[in-house]
Protein backbone atom coordinates (compact mmCIF):
# COMPACT_ATOMS: atom_id res chain seq x y z
CA UNK A 1 0.00 0.00 0.00
CA UNK A 2 1.44 3.38 -0.99
CA UNK A 3 1.76 6.46 1.20
CA UNK A 4 -1.46 7.93 -0.17
CA UNK A 5 -3.32 4.69 0.57
CA UNK A 6 -2.08 4.62 4.16
CA UNK A 7 -3.02 8.26 4.66
CA UNK A 8 -6.54 7.60 3.40
CA UNK A 9 -6.86 4.59 5.68
CA UNK A 10 -6.12 6.61 8.83
CA UNK A 11 -7.49 9.99 7.82
CA UNK A 12 -11.03 8.70 7.16
CA UNK A 13 -11.71 7.52 10.76
CA UNK A 14 -10.01 10.64 12.12
CA UNK A 15 -12.14 12.86 9.88
CA UNK A 16 -15.33 11.12 11.00
CA UNK A 17 -14.47 11.61 14.67
CA UNK A 18 -13.55 15.27 14.10
CA UNK A 19 -16.84 15.86 12.32
CA UNK A 20 -18.72 14.17 15.15
CA UNK A 21 -17.09 16.44 17.70
CA UNK A 22 -17.99 19.45 15.57
CA UNK A 23 -21.61 18.36 15.22
CA UNK A 24 -21.87 17.60 18.92
CA UNK A 25 -21.24 21.26 19.70
CA UNK A 26 -24.71 21.98 18.32
CA UNK A 27 -26.45 19.37 20.50
CA UNK A 28 -27.93 19.78 23.94
CA UNK A 29 -25.33 19.88 25.90
CA UNK A 30 -27.33 8.29 56.01
CA UNK A 31 -30.81 9.67 56.62
CA UNK A 32 -34.36 8.69 57.43
CA UNK A 33 -36.26 6.93 54.66
CA UNK A 34 -38.96 9.59 54.65
CA UNK A 35 -36.40 12.28 53.76
CA UNK A 36 -34.66 10.63 50.83
CA UNK A 37 -36.84 12.18 48.10
CA UNK A 38 -35.77 15.69 49.07
CA UNK A 39 -32.24 15.01 50.32
CA UNK A 40 -30.76 13.31 47.24
CA UNK A 41 -28.73 11.00 49.49
CA UNK A 42 -28.81 7.16 49.47
CA UNK A 43 -32.19 5.93 50.69
CA UNK A 44 -31.30 2.35 51.56
CA UNK A 45 -29.17 1.27 54.47
CA UNK A 46 -25.65 1.48 53.12
CA UNK A 47 -24.69 -1.64 55.08
CA UNK A 48 -26.18 -3.76 52.30
CA UNK A 49 -23.45 -2.56 49.95
CA UNK A 50 -20.39 -2.13 52.11
CA UNK A 51 -17.61 -3.66 50.00
CA UNK A 52 -15.03 -6.11 51.19
CA UNK A 53 -11.35 -6.31 50.35
CA UNK A 54 -11.45 -10.09 50.61
CA UNK A 55 -12.74 -12.61 48.10
CA UNK A 56 -15.83 -11.38 46.24
CA UNK A 57 -19.18 -12.46 47.67
CA UNK A 58 -21.38 -13.51 44.76
CA UNK A 59 -24.98 -12.21 44.89
CA UNK A 60 -27.81 -14.72 44.86
CA UNK A 61 -30.73 -13.23 42.89
CA UNK A 62 -33.06 -16.12 43.61
CA UNK A 63 -34.34 -15.20 47.06
CA UNK A 64 -34.96 -12.45 49.58
CA UNK A 65 -32.63 -12.38 52.52
CA UNK A 66 -33.59 -11.26 55.97
CA UNK A 67 -34.74 -7.67 55.78
CA UNK A 68 -34.94 -7.73 52.00
CA UNK A 69 -37.78 -6.23 50.01
CA UNK A 70 -39.31 -7.84 46.93
CA UNK A 71 -39.99 -5.45 44.05
CA UNK A 72 -43.17 -5.60 41.98
CA UNK A 73 -41.45 -7.41 39.10
CA UNK A 74 -39.49 -9.86 41.20
CA UNK A 75 -36.30 -7.82 41.68
CA UNK A 76 -34.85 -8.20 45.14
CA UNK A 77 -34.17 -4.88 46.81
CA UNK A 78 -31.97 -4.57 49.84
CA UNK A 79 -30.72 -8.17 49.68
CA UNK A 80 -27.45 -7.91 47.79
CA UNK A 81 -24.45 -9.23 49.77
CA UNK A 82 -21.26 -7.18 50.02
CA UNK A 83 -19.37 -6.84 46.75
CA UNK A 84 -15.64 -6.53 46.34
CA UNK A 85 -13.82 -3.23 46.02
CA UNK A 86 -11.91 -3.02 42.75
CA UNK A 87 -8.76 -1.32 43.89
CA UNK A 88 -7.02 0.99 41.49
CA UNK A 89 -10.03 1.78 39.29
CA UNK A 90 -12.79 4.36 39.28
CA UNK A 91 -15.80 2.19 38.43
CA UNK A 92 -17.18 0.15 41.35
CA UNK A 93 -20.01 -2.38 40.95
CA UNK A 94 -21.04 -2.10 44.60
CA UNK A 95 -21.46 1.68 44.24
CA UNK A 96 -23.56 1.28 41.10
CA UNK A 97 -25.80 -1.21 42.91
CA UNK A 98 -26.22 1.19 45.83
CA UNK A 99 -27.36 4.01 43.56
CA UNK A 100 -29.66 1.84 41.46
CA UNK A 101 -31.45 0.33 44.44
CA UNK A 102 -31.68 3.69 46.20
CA UNK A 103 -33.47 5.08 43.15
CA UNK A 104 -36.30 2.57 43.73
CA UNK A 105 -36.48 2.73 47.52
CA UNK A 106 -39.66 4.72 48.16
CA UNK A 107 -42.05 3.92 45.29
CA UNK A 108 -43.08 0.76 43.48
CA UNK A 109 -43.75 2.59 40.20
CA UNK A 110 -41.30 5.50 40.19
CA UNK A 111 -37.57 6.27 40.17
CA UNK A 112 -35.92 8.86 42.41
CA UNK A 113 -34.22 11.14 39.95
CA UNK A 114 -30.95 12.09 41.59
CA UNK A 115 -30.17 8.51 42.58
CA UNK A 116 -30.80 7.62 38.94
CA UNK A 117 -28.27 10.29 37.93
CA UNK A 118 -25.80 9.02 40.54
CA UNK A 119 -26.10 5.63 38.83
CA UNK A 120 -25.17 7.30 35.57
CA UNK A 121 -22.15 8.95 37.19
CA UNK A 122 -20.90 5.45 37.93
CA UNK A 123 -21.84 4.08 34.51
CA UNK A 124 -19.84 6.88 32.87
CA UNK A 125 -16.79 5.57 34.72
CA UNK A 126 -17.54 2.15 33.28
CA UNK A 127 -17.82 3.57 29.76
CA UNK A 128 -14.61 5.58 30.05
CA UNK A 129 -12.76 2.47 31.24
CA UNK A 130 -13.32 1.01 27.78
CA UNK A 131 -10.96 3.38 25.99
CA UNK A 132 -10.73 6.89 24.52
CA UNK A 133 -13.06 6.28 21.56
CA UNK A 134 -15.97 5.67 23.96
CA UNK A 135 -15.42 9.13 25.48
CA UNK A 136 -17.43 10.75 22.67
CA UNK A 137 -20.55 8.87 23.77
CA UNK A 138 -19.85 9.30 27.48
CA UNK A 139 -19.56 13.06 26.96
CA UNK A 140 -23.05 13.13 25.44
CA UNK A 141 -24.33 11.34 28.55
CA UNK A 142 -22.57 13.88 30.79
CA UNK A 143 -24.20 16.74 28.88
CA UNK A 144 -27.68 15.32 29.41
CA UNK A 145 -27.09 14.69 33.10
CA UNK A 146 -25.85 18.26 33.47
CA UNK A 147 -29.03 19.67 31.89
CA UNK A 148 -31.31 17.77 34.27
CA UNK A 149 -29.26 18.76 37.30
CA UNK A 150 -29.22 22.37 36.22
CA UNK A 151 -33.01 22.39 35.83
CA UNK A 152 -33.38 20.81 39.27
CA UNK A 153 -31.06 23.38 40.82
CA UNK A 154 -32.93 26.26 39.19
CA UNK A 155 -36.20 24.96 40.60
CA UNK A 156 -34.69 24.50 44.04
CA UNK A 157 -33.46 28.08 44.07
CA UNK A 158 -36.85 29.34 42.91
CA UNK A 159 -38.97 27.31 45.34
CA UNK A 160 -36.38 26.72 48.09
CA UNK A 161 -37.15 23.00 47.99
CA UNK A 162 -37.08 20.07 45.58
CA UNK A 163 -40.46 18.98 44.28
CA UNK A 164 -40.76 18.63 40.51
CA UNK A 165 -37.35 17.02 40.06
CA UNK A 166 -37.46 14.62 42.98
CA UNK A 167 -38.46 11.68 40.77
CA UNK A 168 -38.97 10.72 37.14
CA UNK A 169 -42.75 10.83 37.45
CA UNK A 170 -42.85 14.19 39.22
CA UNK A 171 -40.48 15.71 36.65
CA UNK A 172 -42.54 14.43 33.71
CA UNK A 173 -45.83 15.66 35.14
CA UNK A 174 -44.41 19.03 36.18
CA UNK A 175 -42.74 19.77 32.85
CA UNK A 176 -45.91 18.84 30.99
CA UNK A 177 -47.97 21.17 33.19
CA UNK A 178 -45.49 24.02 32.68
CA UNK A 179 -45.35 23.54 28.90
CA UNK A 180 -41.63 22.72 28.86
CA UNK A 181 -42.11 19.62 26.70
CA UNK A 182 -42.74 19.95 22.99
CA UNK A 183 -43.73 16.88 20.99
CA UNK A 184 -42.75 18.44 17.65
CA UNK A 185 -39.45 20.28 18.18
CA UNK A 186 -36.44 19.89 20.45
CA UNK A 187 -36.59 21.66 23.79
CA UNK A 188 -34.17 21.91 26.68
CA UNK A 189 -36.39 19.89 28.96
CA UNK A 190 -35.52 17.29 31.55
CA UNK A 191 -37.87 14.83 29.84
CA UNK A 192 -36.06 15.00 26.51
CA UNK A 193 -32.67 14.47 28.12
CA UNK A 194 -34.03 11.69 30.33
CA UNK A 195 -35.30 9.86 27.26
CA UNK A 196 -31.78 9.86 25.77
CA UNK A 197 -30.33 8.55 29.03
CA UNK A 198 -33.06 5.93 29.11
CA UNK A 199 -32.12 4.62 25.68
CA UNK A 200 -28.44 4.53 26.63
CA UNK A 201 -29.28 2.60 29.78
CA UNK A 202 -30.84 -0.11 27.62
CA UNK A 203 -27.64 -0.24 25.58
CA UNK A 204 -25.49 -0.87 28.66
CA UNK A 205 -28.07 -3.26 30.12
CA UNK A 206 -28.02 -5.43 26.99
CA UNK A 207 -24.22 -5.32 26.86
CA UNK A 208 -23.87 -6.49 30.48
CA UNK A 209 -26.54 -9.13 29.90
CA UNK A 210 -24.55 -10.48 26.97
CA UNK A 211 -21.33 -10.52 28.95
CA UNK A 212 -23.08 -12.56 31.64
CA UNK A 213 -24.10 -15.27 29.18
CA UNK A 214 -22.06 -18.44 28.75
CA UNK A 215 -20.11 -19.65 25.71
CA UNK A 216 -21.62 -21.28 22.65
CA UNK A 217 -21.62 -25.01 21.92
CA UNK A 218 -17.96 -24.80 20.88
CA UNK A 219 -17.00 -23.08 24.14
CA UNK A 220 -16.45 -19.70 22.48
CA UNK A 221 -17.63 -16.47 24.08
CA UNK A 222 -18.96 -13.65 21.94
CA UNK A 223 -16.58 -10.71 21.85
CA UNK A 224 -17.43 -7.43 23.62
CA UNK A 225 -17.39 -5.74 20.21
CA UNK A 226 -20.08 -8.11 18.92
CA UNK A 227 -22.17 -7.75 22.08
CA UNK A 228 -21.85 -3.98 22.05
CA UNK A 229 -22.82 -3.80 18.36
CA UNK A 230 -25.92 -5.93 18.92
CA UNK A 231 -26.96 -3.88 21.96
CA UNK A 232 -26.41 -0.65 20.02
CA UNK A 233 -28.48 -1.95 17.10
CA UNK A 234 -31.45 -2.53 19.40
CA UNK A 235 -31.20 0.44 21.77
CA UNK A 236 -29.58 3.39 19.99
CA UNK A 237 -29.06 2.87 16.27
CA UNK A 238 -32.75 3.45 15.38
CA UNK A 239 -32.44 6.96 16.85
CA UNK A 240 -29.05 7.92 15.38
CA UNK A 241 -28.19 9.34 11.95
CA UNK A 242 -25.85 7.50 9.60
CA UNK A 243 -22.79 9.48 10.68
CA UNK A 244 -23.16 8.51 14.33
CA UNK A 245 -23.83 4.88 13.43
CA UNK A 246 -20.65 4.85 11.34
CA UNK A 247 -18.62 6.30 14.19
CA UNK A 248 -20.07 3.68 16.54
CA UNK A 249 -18.62 0.97 14.31
CA UNK A 250 -15.15 2.37 14.94
CA UNK A 251 -15.80 2.14 18.67
CA UNK A 252 -16.91 -1.50 18.48
CA UNK A 253 -13.78 -2.51 16.57
CA UNK A 254 -11.54 -0.78 19.12
CA UNK A 255 -13.16 -2.27 22.24
CA UNK A 256 -10.87 -4.32 24.51
CA UNK A 257 -11.22 -8.07 24.90
CA UNK A 258 -13.49 -9.92 27.32
CA UNK A 259 -10.87 -10.19 30.07
CA UNK A 260 -10.61 -6.41 30.31
CA UNK A 261 -14.39 -6.13 30.73
CA UNK A 262 -14.36 -8.72 33.50
CA UNK A 263 -11.54 -6.90 35.27
CA UNK A 264 -13.58 -3.68 35.12
CA UNK A 265 -16.48 -5.36 36.95
CA UNK A 266 -13.97 -7.00 39.31
CA UNK A 267 -14.64 -10.62 38.34
CA UNK A 268 -11.66 -12.96 38.24
CA UNK A 269 -13.25 -16.29 37.35
CA UNK A 270 -15.64 -17.11 34.52
CA UNK A 271 -17.99 -18.96 36.89
CA UNK A 272 -18.48 -15.72 38.84
CA UNK A 273 -19.48 -13.64 35.82
CA UNK A 274 -23.10 -14.77 35.50
CA UNK A 275 -24.10 -14.40 39.17
CA UNK A 276 -22.53 -10.94 39.50
CA UNK A 277 -23.74 -9.47 36.21
CA UNK A 278 -27.19 -11.06 36.39
CA UNK A 279 -28.07 -9.32 39.65
CA UNK A 280 -26.80 -6.00 38.28
CA UNK A 281 -28.81 -6.50 35.09
CA UNK A 282 -31.94 -7.45 37.07
CA UNK A 283 -31.83 -4.27 39.14
CA UNK A 284 -30.95 -2.15 36.11
CA UNK A 285 -33.86 -3.68 34.19
CA UNK A 286 -36.26 -2.77 36.99
CA UNK A 287 -35.12 0.86 36.81
CA UNK A 288 -35.43 0.79 33.03
CA UNK A 289 -38.92 -0.79 33.15
CA UNK A 290 -40.25 1.77 35.61
CA UNK A 291 -38.90 4.65 33.53
CA UNK A 292 -40.23 3.12 30.32
CA UNK A 293 -43.70 2.78 31.86
CA UNK A 294 -43.77 6.44 32.90
CA UNK A 295 -42.58 7.66 29.51
CA UNK A 296 -45.10 5.47 27.67
CA UNK A 297 -47.90 6.65 29.96
CA UNK A 298 -47.20 10.24 28.87
CA UNK A 299 -46.45 9.45 25.19
CA UNK A 300 -42.80 10.50 25.48
CA UNK A 301 -41.05 7.54 23.86
CA UNK A 302 -40.33 9.46 20.66
CA UNK A 303 -39.65 13.00 21.87
CA UNK A 304 -37.59 14.88 19.23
Amino acid sequence: MGINGRLQRYLLPASIMALLLFLSSFWLPQIAMRDCETSWHPCLSFNFYLPTLESPVIPHPGGVQSGGQQGERGVVLGSVPPLQVCQGQQFQVWRLMSHLTSSMATHSDDVLLEHYLYSWDELIKFMESLGPLVSFFSQKVKDKIAVIRELAQQEKEALEKRTAYSSVRSMVESELQRGLVNFSVRTRSGCRNLLRLHRSLLWILLLLQGLGEGPDAQGVYRTPGELCRDAYTVALAPHHPWLIRSAAELVFVALPDRRVFLDIVCVRKEEEVGPVLNIVVDVMREVYTRTQSILEEHNMIELP
